[in-house]
């Protein structure tokens, strides 16, 4: 029952839960169904004689802009000037490790194709949980150790490719890709810890903590692709093939429209909620990709796809400590 806030006025469209639902749910699908794509064509797409896109951090560097923009946008318009009393150096520290996971990430697309990256991503849990028993001092039930041995399993089928001696260059179990999408992974497990620690310690809100850590990771990498010469060596590439920009500029708009709709769910409905979102369009993602960019996959691949979701869907319904409930 949503009523009883506004009992004088006429219950409007948006204070039907249901719809609420269904407008967060479209709005994370299709923003990361098309980053996704986005994402895969901007990265292994060829550019004339075969020329590569080889510019992980100045395509992050204009993502990081973009999010910034549209997360001070969101301040202005809906937050006014609500204080933020976070403290700057705990920003520029986690923006760091959220730096490392979106460059890795993307490096990691070069050397892997998009639905190992995104079953790789998929198994944020497993630093969590790591980092949360050793860090935090967590203490997690039973459940949730099962949805990540769940998880893991499917992770191991997926990259798991029997020798054939005829193609033994190109049926590597675990490559520098792979290698990157752990770095990814754990470094992402990091930006979760601080998060948590800024949203107990400081009441960070959401759209402070993405305007900050996007605004502290857009003057790293600036930094980073002016002192690397990679900014200069992009305006050549960028000169050469114009049209890469409408791809990077929708790229980045869908990145922080995906990131709002996730803020909205998580707000309206809860985590839980978001996470059986997240997890459903990560699945349908792959699907995409195997139909529009032809990644094939063996049917063990498949399997463990299937207990890889299967994991994080358990894990979104069963996996979360009794003790604390939010109301």
């Amino acid at each position: 029952m949503a009523t009883g806030k506004g009992a004088g006025k006429p219950a409007s469209l948006w204070d039907n839960m249901r719809i609420r639902f269904i407008v967060c749910f479209i709005g994370v699908f299709v923003c990361y169904f098309y980053y996704g794509i986005l994402q895969e064509t901007i990265t292994r797409g060829e550019y004339g004689q075969g020329e590569k896109f080889r510019f992980a951090r100045t395509l992050v560097f204009i993502q990081c802009i973009i999010n910034a923009v549209f997360a001070k946008i969101l301040i202005q318009f809906f937050e006014g000037s609500k204080p933020d009393h976070t403290k700057n150096w705990l920003y520029g520290l986690c923006s760091l490790s959220y730096l490392g996971a979106m460059v890795s990430s993307n490096s990691a697309l070069q050397y892997v194709n998009y639905p190992t990256q995104v079953l790789g991503k998929s198994c944020k849990p497993i630093p969590v949980m790591i980092l949360g028993v050793t860090i935090l001092r967590k203490k997690y039930p039973l459940a949730k150790y099962l949805c990540v041995l769940l998880i893991v399993t499917g992770v191991a089928l997926f990259l798991y490719k029997p020798n054939k001696s005829s193609a033994v260059a190109d049926d590597h179990v675990f490559g520098f890709g792979e290698i990157l999408l752990l770095v990814s992974l754990t470094l992402d497990g990091l930006t979760g810890v601080a998060q948590d620690h800024m949203r107990a310690r400081f009441q960070t809100g959401a759209n402070h903590m993405m305007l900050n850590i996007n605004m502290w990771s857009t003057l790293v990498l600036g930094l980073a692709v002016l002192w690397t010469g990679e900014i200069w060596e992009f305006l050549s590439f960028y000169e050469r093939h114009p049209s890469i920009i409408y791809n990077i500029l929708l790229f980045g708009l869908t990145s922080a429209l995906g990131q709002t709709f996730i803020f909205m769910t998580v707000v309206y409905f809860g985590p839980l909620t978001c996470s059986i979102v997240t997890t459903t369009r990560k699945f349908f993602t792959i699907l995409g990709s195997v139909i529009l960019f032809g990644n094939v996959m063996s049917s063990m691949q498949w399997v463990g796809t299937v207990l890889v979701f299967l994991g994080l869907g358990l894990d979104a319904k069963f996996g979360k400590s009794p003790k604390k409930t939010t109301h």
